[in-house]
């Protein structure tokens, strides 16, 4: 049973996975003996999490490139290959929020949160796909969010783009299911992390919502998230393609916390 879940002599693609959930994932995958790629479009804050990786005993690389500039990934990809023979895990994870009113937000911005968040996802998968398919083998993981299923005020652009990735996920893995290359997503809920510690103190209007509003009645540690993604790269999968595992503690199983009665 437990081959079914080792990642042993795969390599691991994990863009944005500097910090927070992506690092959890990439951490988690690394635990289940993958190799590390990581990237990133900034080159101090990824040279900062190759050395946490390290240090952790994990074999993980770094590679600047910004995944929504196709020309510049298809390098990248192409190095990538070179250096390390193959990737067998792609996890599109690099991705921006704005919270920003629709009708006080720039259309140039709506269209950077789309190109980051969706088209980023596109390219990276199709350029990685060409060397899964000609091997008749591959993972990829797409990120997705809650919004992808529900609307929010203030994140139309980030909403659009999650629910774009969903429909991309079922796409995918409708293409490319015939060369053995299952595409799935993992859709995080509200988790622990640093950007979130601001609001979850007791007493916050939001930490108290979210706290009610979450069936296991608590905001998700970024563990939580590494089981979900070994399964998906793992042959525990093999037969999984586009699907949407949603990682949320119920949130979306419920219209609202269960009562205690």
């Amino acid at each position: 049973m437990t081959n079914l879940f080792s990642l042993e002599g795969k390599t691991a693609m994990v863009t944005g996975g500097i910090h927070g959930l992506g690092m959890a994932m990439a951490e988690g995958l690394a635990r289940a003996g993958a190799e590390l790629i990581i990237t990133n479009n900034v080159q101090e804050p990824l040279e900062m999490a190759i050395e946490q990786y390290k240090k952790a005993g994990y074999k993980a690389t770094g590679y600047v490139f910004d995944v929504t500039a196709e020309v510049d990934a298809e390098k990248k990809v192409a190095e990538i290959e070179a250096n390390h023979s193959k990737i067998d895990i792609l996890v599109n994870n690099a991705g921006i929020i704005m919270r920003v009113l629709a009708i006080d937000m720039p259309v140039s911005d709506f269209r950077k949160v789309i190109d980051v968040d969706l088209v980023g996802p596109f390219i990276m998968s199709k350029l990685v796909a060409k060397g899964m398919i000609a091997r008749q083998s591959g993972k990829i993981i797409n990120i997705c969010s809650m919004m992808s299923e529900l609307g929010r005020d203030n994140v139309s652009a980030y909403a659009s783009a999650k629910g774009g990735l969903k429909m991309l996920t079922r796409s995918l893995a409708t293409e490319w299911a015939k060369y053995n290359v299952q595409v799935n997503a993992i859709g995080p809920g509200y988790f622990a992390t640093s950007q979130t510690a601001p609001i979850r103190v007791d007493g916050h209007p939001f930490n108290d919502f979210i706290i009610g509003r979450t069936p296991a009645g608590r905001w998700g540690d970024p563990e939580d998230l590494a089981g979900t993604a070994v399964f998906l790269a793992s042959d525990a999968s093999n037969f999984v393609n586009g699907q949407v595992i949603y990682v949320d503690g119920g949130i979306l199983a419920t219209i609202g916390k269960p009562s205690n009665e």
